[in-house]
This record gives structure tokens, C-alpha cells and sequence, in this order.
């Protein structure tokens, strides 16, 4: 089939089941209708749609190996620096967009299936059956332009101990039975973003497992349909509170709806375990593989889009309320281009200095990309501090859309800027309002500092993790030396 139209992704959201707890409902039906994930469902529509749009269908897209037909670019498997660049741009017009508001589209995914197709010797290590199925299963995905989300951690109970010790171990979702078509999976698991309108479940390995018997059977890899028999997903409240676009811009379109993952005694069939045991090698799933290489790939290209958001916006302000010229504003304008030049020439160093892996993947260089993403989380903090101290009490004095009706020559009068009517205005501070104070901009800001998991044990690992041997022999020798 190949590339999909929004139409067909939304036909077939309809076609799903999945059980979906919202605000006291069960959801199971005409999800493409229900106030929580309606408006969702036409953003992601709109990205599938662009992929047929003359104007970026290069950009997004590349020529299946097997049928011809035009497949997402996110599953092009990187051989030379040019598949990287083409890779680059299609997550970038994607998160353009979006402003890097999205989380998880497609790409995000699509970027570890398609590294861990690729990881032959990896799988090997294990048994070669699983890599041939992983490779089935990336074929089935990109072949049918599929969205998927995936679970992450356990549910947050009791971090003092491991997942095989909370509750007696039957907590975290778990193998608790192994049959010869397939296991059965029971437990809970955390935070599988964007799932009320994805198509598939994709359960990786994601915590550090001490290889104990005990943990044995949280070590395993599996991919399920969204809408599997006795699979539940707990969904948070929605952070639309029912506005139009001019009120709630960024939360009307971009509100991806986070969840808990419970598994009732879910039934995987065989062709879609990709890891069963071998903790030592779950412990290395993203790293040996490649799939954390080109899934950072992609965040680091989409963040860059969001710090130009910022910029943009914080640029609008200052000019709509004739701040800009102002030496403080200036310098956190200043602070903002750094960040977008800083993000963008990660990327691109990382791409410069790719290497290829024993399986002939071309791989972004993992310490450039280590570095974005242990910097991007603590920096972007400051994005919605800097909106609210160029905005102030504008933030707190702001009419909606329907009040153009009743109070319309006073906002023009009252509510104007220095370049901007009152109405042109009142919309850009609502889209300050709402990329800076709302649940939503909250929502981001968390999402951002624990995208890929406490920056302090992140930091902990990237200090372990590179070798720093060639510059203390720098300093060794130096201190050595005949003065």
C-alpha cells in the first residue's frame, strides 16, 4: 500500500476497538469523533496527507525496496550521508509543522524499527529468529505507513526497589506465561504517548535489568495491535479545554493524549517477539542496535523546529510590544538564536562524523547526539519562562475570539500593540498564552526534561559512557614534561 492519506488513517481509527479510559468513559468506538481525540486525529491526518503533497512528498518520503511505492523516508535505512540528510529532512518538515510540538509522530518510532531491522550480528547474539522477525514486522509497518507508540518505565509506585519487587513482582507488566504460539503478558506499563490514535503497541526494553532469575521475565520485546484483546490504556485528561484555535491554538492541535499501558493477560503471538530472556542483551537494545542513534537523530531535528518556534515567537512579541530594542530582552533574543545554532550544528556534526555499524548503517555519531539530547531538556526550560517575562500581565489580560463581538472597538483601542490591532494582538498572546502558562505548556515542559529519562542518571551514564582517556593523557603528559 505504501504511503497513506489522512482519510485512510482516520478510516481506519474508526475500524479499531481499542479500550481507551477517559474522564469516567470507555472509548472504543468512533474515535475520530470524540471530543478527546478528535481534533488529534486530524493533526496526524494532516501528516499523512503531506506525504501526497507535491510540495513535500520529496522531502518525506523515499521508494520502497519491495513494491516500488512511495513509503515514509523515516524507514530509509541510512547507507551513505546523503540517506542521513534526506532522513533529516523528512523528520524536519514534519516537526515544522508542528513547531516540534509532536512528540510522536510516526518518525520517532519508525527510526528504532528501522535500526533494529538493520542489527543482524545484534540479534544474532541472541537468536537469529528474532531479527528476521523484527525485520518482517519494519517491512509490515513501513509497507503499511503504520503509527505506533510505545510503553517506557514501570508505573512510578515505589522507585526505591526494582520492578520485580513492587507488589511482589506483579506490578510491571511481565512474561507470566510461555506458550509454543506465543506468551502472555500481565501488568502495567508507562507512558505510551499519542496511543488513543496509533495502530500499533510497541513494547520495548527500557529499564536496566539486573539479569537476576527474578527479572527474567521482564526482559522481552514485543509489538502488539492497538486495539488487542484485554489490552487497556488509562489515558490522562485531555489538556484542551474545548476552545477554538485562536483561544487554544497549540492545545487544539497538538495535545498528543499520554496513558498507562495495562496488559490483562494479553496473548503475543510468536512473529511478534522480537526478544525473549537474554537480559544482557535488552540492557543493550538501543545502543547496540543503532535504534538510539537514529530515534536521537530524529528528536534532535525535531527540537531544533521547536527552538525556532521560540524564537519566532519571542521575536513577534518583542516587535508587537516594541520591547526588542530593550538590552535585556535582547539578551535572551540572543539566548534563543544560540540555542537554535547550538541544536542545529549538533546535528550536523553528528551526521559529519557518522560511522558504520558492523551491519553497514550508516549511524549519526552517538556522543554529538548524547550531548543534544543531555543539553536540549534543561535548556528548553527556560523557552516558556522567557514568553511570560517578555509578556507579563499582557498574558493575564486577554479577551477571547467571541468578545470581538461584543467589545470590539475596545480591544481595538485598548489592546493594540505597536504594530499589531488589538485582534492581531490578542492571537499572538494567545499563542504566548499558551506555549508559556497553560496545562499545556506544562505538559511540554515535563514531557521535554524526561524525554529520555531523569537528566541526572543520564548525565551519570554519558560521564561513564565516554571515553575521556585520550584527554587525561593530554593532561598527564603535559604535567609530565621538562620545564
Amino acid at each position: 500500500m505504501g504511503i497513506r492519506t489522512g482519510q485512510q488513517f482516520l478510516d481506519k481509527l474508526d475500524a479499531m476497538s481499542p479500550h481507551l479510559v477517559i474522564d469516567g468513559e470507555v472509548v472504543s468506538k468512533n474515535l475520530t469523533q470524540h471530543p478527546a481525540f478528535k481534533n488529534l486525529a486530524q493533526t496526524y491526518a494532516r501528516l499523512f496527507d503531506m506525504q501526497h503533497d507535491p510540495a513535500y512528498q520529496d522531502a518525506l518520503t523515499c521508494i520502497s525496496p519491495t513494491t516500488g511505492e512511495r513509503v515514509n523516508a523515516s524507514f530509509l535505512i541510512p547507507r551513505t550521508p546523503e540517506d542521513l540528510a534526506q532522513r533529516r529532512a523528512a523528520t524536519n518538515t514534519w516537526a515544522q509543522y508542528s513547531h516540534g510540538f509532536l512528540g510522536r509522530t510516526a518518525d520517532y518510532m519508525n527510526s528504532a524499527l528501522t535500526a533494529l531491522a538493520s542489527a543482524k550480528t545484534f540479534f544474532a547474539k541472541g537468536d537469529p529468529v528474532y531479527g528476521e522477525r523484527i525485520e518482517a514486522y519494519y517491512e509490515f509497518a513501513r509497507e503499511n505507513d503504520l503509527l505506533a507508540t510505545h510503553t517506557l518505565i514501570p508505573p512510578q509506585v515505589n522507585r526505591s526497589v526494582s520492578g520485580s519487587e513492587q507488589m511482589g513482582g506483579q506490578l510491571t507488566a511481565r512474561i507470566v506465561e510461555e506458550r509454543s504460539d506465543g506468551v502472555i503478558i500481565n501488568g502495567a506499563r508507562m507512558l505510551a504517548t499519542v496511543a488513543p490514535i496509533a495502530d500499533e503497541l510497541l513494547v520495548f526494553p527500557s529499564t536496566v535489568l539486573r539479569g537476576t532469575p527474578e527479572d527474567a521475565p521482564y526482559s522481552f520485546a514485543v509489538a502488539v495491535p492497538n486495539d488487542a484483546p484485554r489490552l487497556r490504556y488509562l489515558c490522562r485528561t485531555g489538556l484542551h479545554n474545548g476552545g477554538n484555535m485562536h483561544d487554544e491554538p497549540l492545545a487544539a492541535r497538538f495535545d498528543e493524549i499520554d496513558a498507562v499501558v495495562v496488559f490483562d493477560d494479553v496473548f503475543v503471538p510468536n512473529d511478534r517477539i522480537f526478544m525473549l530472556g537474554h537480559p544482557e542483551l535488552c540492557n543493550a537494545w538501543y545502543t547496540d542496535t543503532g535504534a538510539g542513534a537514529l530515534m536521537t537523530h530524529q528528536v534532535v531535528t525535531r527540537t531544533v523546529a521547536k527552538s525556532e518556534f521560540f524564537l519566532g515567537l519571542a521575536s513577534e512579541i518583542g516587535a508587537a510590544i516594541g520591547i526588542d530594542g530593550f538590552a535585556h530582552i535582547q539578551e535572551d533574543l540572543a539566548e534563543l538564536i544560540r540555542n537554535v545554532e547550538i541544536g542545529k550544528a549538533l546535528v550536523v556534526a553528528a551526521e559529519a562524523q557518522a560511522a558504520m555499524s558492523v551491519d553497514g548503517v550508516l549511524l549519526p555519531h552517538w556522543e554529538t547526539l548524547n550531548a543534544a539530547r543531555n543539553w536540549y531538556p534543561k535548556i528548553s526550560q527556560r523557552y516558556p519562562e522567557i514568553i511570560r517575562k517578555m509578556c507579563a500581565s499582557g498574558l493575564m489580560a486577554l479577551p477571547g475570539q467571541a468578545d470581538l463581538e461584543v467589545a470590539g472597538e475596545d480591544i481595538a483601542k485598548y489592546l493594540q500593540g505597536k504594530s499589531l490591532t488589538g485582534p492581531e494582538r490578542i492571537a499572538l498572546f494567545k499563542l504566548a498564552y499558551d506555549a508559556s502558562i497553560t496545562g499545556f505548556a506544562g505538559r511540554q515542559s515535563l514531557y521535554e526534561y524526561f524525554f529520555f529519562g531523569d537528566p541526572v542518571r543520564m548525565a551519570g551514564a554519558m560521564v561513564n559512557g565516554y571515553d575521556r582517556e585520550p584527554v587525561r593523557a593530554r593532561v598527564r603528559e603535559f604535567l609530565a614534561r621538562d620545564h
